[in-house]
């Protein structure tokens, strides 16, 4: 009994975090897939009706769903093409020996702390068709020919709020990559540098293989966020022009509170969690596997 104690003692420390936790996120999740099977206008007293796959089968016939989707895809690339390089090199700089280095990490992560809502609304401002600062600038220089409509037009709508999410959190993953660069043993480069191996051998030799694990939470992560962006593109966009930037979470906003179709956006939140979770499996698994070769 004696040596069970230790475990009793860490078990009815945990149980408070564990009950908030379950009643937090474990019970919504359920709650959200119980409630996809049944159509519900949103008003109390009003009868939930069983349709079982109906708002399923409706989901997957909608356009704006698969073109939610398809923007999900560029969330997703933009995450791997353009935050990967941009934080990682980031990473390098804060981690380095240069002047200056801690005024630039907290310049570089300010954008992850700001409210979202804040910046995209700042965003907005700079990026208005007429009256925008980026519009003024470019006609101030001689670029008038360059001049948009940055959030208007829907061809390049989605371009412009991926790259302002890029700008929001290579910071955040800057942090993250430089946790792992720091954790790199120094002897590591010593050893590398008496072998020849400088400047970008040491990154593609050294650095790189020591970040798998690294690299994994930031695939996860990227990937994740991605399904769940919510917040900068509602207050850029609202999911427009003419639903050119919507994402499945836009979709879920409208179909529950605008439409008051809870059962449809239960349904799209029930896929954003499954699609969030097969995600993790697979890119751990891939992961995991590519790390034991």
């Amino acid at each position: 009994m004696v040596g069970r104690k230790p475990y009793f003692i860490a078990a009815v420390f945990l149980l408070p975090a564990l009950l908030l936790y379950t009643l937090a996120f474990i019970v919504p999740i359920f709650q959200t897939a119980y409630m996809s099977f049944f159509s519900w206008n949103g008003i109390k007293n009003v009868a939930l009706e069983y349709v079982g796959l109906q708002n399923y089968s409706a989901m997957f016939q909608k356009p704006e769903f698969y073109r939610s989707l398809k923007n999900i895809g560029v969330f997703i690339l933009a995450s791997f093409l353009l935050i990967l390089p941009v934080a990682f090199a980031l990473a390098h700089i804060v981690t380095s020996k240069m002047k200056g280095r801690r005024f630039f990490k907290i310049a570089f992560f300010m954008p992850s702390v700001l409210p979202l809502t804040a910046v995209g609304l700042m965003w907005q401002f700079l990026l208005k068709g007429e009256g925008g600062l980026v519009n003024m600038v470019l006609s101030a220089i001689g670029a008038s020919s360059l001049t948009h409509d940055w959030l208007g037009e829907p061809a390049i709508a989605i371009y412009v709020v991926v790259v302002v999410n890029a700008w929001i959190y290579c910071g955040l993953n800057m942090i993250i990559f430089a946790s792992g660069m720091v954790a790199i043993p120094e002897q590591l480069y010593e050893a590398a540098a008496m072998d020849g191996a400088v400047g970008f051998k040491r990154l593609w030799y050294i650095t790189v293989p020591m970040m798998q694990e690294t690299l994994k939470i930031f695939s996860i992560l990227a990937v994740t966020q991605s399904l769940r962006v919510f917040g900068q593109i509602f207050v850029m966009t609202g999911g427009g022009p003419n639903g050119a930037t919507d994402v499945p979470t836009t979709l879920l906003y409208y179909e529950s509170f605008k439409y008051n179709n809870f059962g449809m956006g239960n349904a799209i939140g029930t896929f954003i969690i499954v699609a969030a979770l097969l995600s993790t499996v697979v890119l751990n698994k891939l992961m995991n596997t590519k790390t034991m070769k």
